[in-house]
């Protein structure tokens, strides 16, 4: 207990004495803490979108003029039996294929003298990168009475890569902004530590353990990180109430897409905070401890 608290009140005399460089390096881990919120609000959210987009990719088996019900039993016997490719799958009469054209175009089908739709299978993959596979399985079977099967290729195709290459920016900017977050810290509490340098060779030459000499500085990074990453869940706060619903005003966004909760965030904030501000002092206290 006495040994804690002297490490504690070592870091709260070193943040006084060294106020300045106390001060650059809680603004440091509070624009990278501000910066890093931003990118996980707005990266959640857009490998949100692009998981919906890819929910919506699926086959559609379309049906001839005159199929008969045993043909259409036939294709659905077959999707039964495959649950570990296909989440769902929906028959599409006629009847109901104009009516959803009738909300959706009702220009194009005031007039229709008939209906020019065909039934069809609907089939929803569970995974979206395996449209193309079971697309391909439906087409080797040669069902009678199966007209075409549609997987739109070239569009599914476009959207994975396009998830894939958010999810990779996602990923890459993170780790950026965390080690950029890092080094800046440490290059920050290096002045701390260096105008300290005779103090710590002295008491590594009376004997004082590494961790011992380290404590006070853990202490004092992670007090930076600490009140900066605090500081940066306000301001993201206080820009999430102010102007997140001027932004969004007027953009139609599914009700499926949504970016990380708060309150989530600001605890990875708090934590990414803490963990930057001691990985700094103790990456930057390396050095001295060589006596």
């Amino acid at each position: 207990m006495n040994r804690t608290k002297l490490v504690v009140s070592e870091a709260f005399r070193s943040i006084g004495a060294n106020i300045s460089t106390s001060f650059a390096a809680t603004m440091t881990v509070l624009i990278g803490m501000f910066l890093l919120g931003l990118l996980v609000a707005l990266g959640s959210w857009v490998v949100s979108w692009s998981d919906h987009v890819k929910d919506q990719l699926e086959v559609k088996v379309f049906f001839v003029d005159g199929v008969s019900p045993r043909q259409v039993n036939a294709v659905g016997a077959f999707l039964r039996t495959n649950p570990d490719q296909i989440a769902d799958y929906q028959f599409v009469s006629r009847a109901e294929a104009l009516q959803r054209m009738k909300r959706r175009y009702p220009e194009l089908t005031a007039n229709l003298p008939t209906n020019p739709l065909p039934s069809s299978y609907e089939i929803t993959p569970r995974r979206a990168e395996e449209v193309k596979e079971l697309s391909a399985a439906i087409r080797s079977q040669k069902f009678a009475g199966v007209e075409r099967v549609k997987d739109g290729q070239q569009t599914s195709k476009r959207i994975l890569q396009v998830a894939r290459v958010i999810e990779v920016v996602f990923l890459v900017a993170v780790a950026v902004l965390l080690v950029a977050s890092v080094l800046l810290i440490a290059n920050t509490i290096r002045l701390s530590i260096f105008s300290r340098r005779r103090e710590i060779e002295v008491m590594k030459l009376v004997g004082a353990t590494n961790w011992f000499v380290r404590g006070p500085f853990m202490v004092e990074g992670l007090m930076c990180g600490l009140v900066g990453a605090v500081a940066a869940i306000i301001l993201l706060l206080i820009g999430k109430e102010v102007a997140l619903s001027a932004i969004l005003e007027g953009v139609d966004s599914p009700d499926d897409v949504r970016a990380l909760g708060f309150t989530l965030t600001a605890l990875i904030l708090l934590g990414v905070g803490l963990f930057v501000g001691a990985l700094g002092s103790g990456l930057t206290l390396r050095r001295y401890l060589k006596v």
